[in-house]
């Protein structure tokens, strides 16, 4: 059975996170602030973390930060205030793993979590690619051992893409993936950044070949 610590300073919230994943068959762990988190883990490991951002004592962006430059791959799913993208942005880029915004349905929190362990599980924590090595718990891109210094999205979307090798992607897809919206008549957006990833790992091996009115793949030169 696995172990999900949920770190929630509204004891309402906490409570209810709790009652669901022990529902849904998952041993539940409670913190309500970043040191009581901080003693829990270390007592014992969890399988997860799903934490919130703001806490009484500090910003759960912190703790993220701790245990990603420590080395851990615990899976974390951040709670954040709906409408805080640039929370979202830097917990993506510290290493989160996923997001939920406020307020949300206990369904969705668990197909998250759900979710989050099949991904941990299928992913391995590198990808290569010819020469092209895609890290992903460190959300790092290196071509020939030189990290390419891609932005969040760029990441996001090399991933997306040698996901899919060989395999036809629309622009809505793509677009609706990375930037978590849907595709509304503009395809310049992906079109753009596409040039601009393709640019960047031209001498890996591998292209991002444009179907005109299709959509894109990622193939073996």
């Amino acid at each position: 059975m696995r172990t999900v610590l949920c770190v929630e300073d509204e004891p309402n919230i906490l409570e209810n996170n709790r009652k669901a994943l022990v529902d849904a068959g998952y041993t539940a762990l409670t913190a309500a602030s970043l040191s009581e988190a901080r003693e829990t883990l270390k007592n014992q490991l969890p399988a997860a973390i799903v934490l919130d951002i703001m806490l009484p004592d500090g910003n759960g962006l912190d703790l993220l930060r701790e245990l990603r430059e420590a080395g851990s791959k615990i899976p974390i799913i951040m709670l954040t205030a709906w409408g805080k993208s640039s929370d979202v942005a830097r917990g993506l880029k510290l290493g989160a793993n996923d997001y939920l915004s406020k307020p949300f349905e206990y369904d969705e929190l668990l197909a998250r979590v759900d979710a989050m362990f099949r991904n941990v599980e299928q992913i391995p924590e590198t990808i290569v690619k010819g020469t092209l090595a895609i890290n992903v718990l460190s959300n790092a891109a290196l071509l020939d051992g030189v990290d390419l210094g891609l932005t969040q999205r760029e990441f996001n979307l090399l991933l997306l893409m040698a996901q899919n090798e060989d395999r036809l992607l629309k622009a809505e897809t793509i677009y609706e993936t990375i930037w978590a919206q849907p595709l509304i008549g503009d395809r310049n957006a992906v079109q753009t950044a596409i040039s601009k990833l393709r640019a960047k790992i031209g001498a890996s091996g591998y292209d991002i070949e444009t179907l005109r009115g299709k959509g894109y793949i990622f193939t073996k030169i």
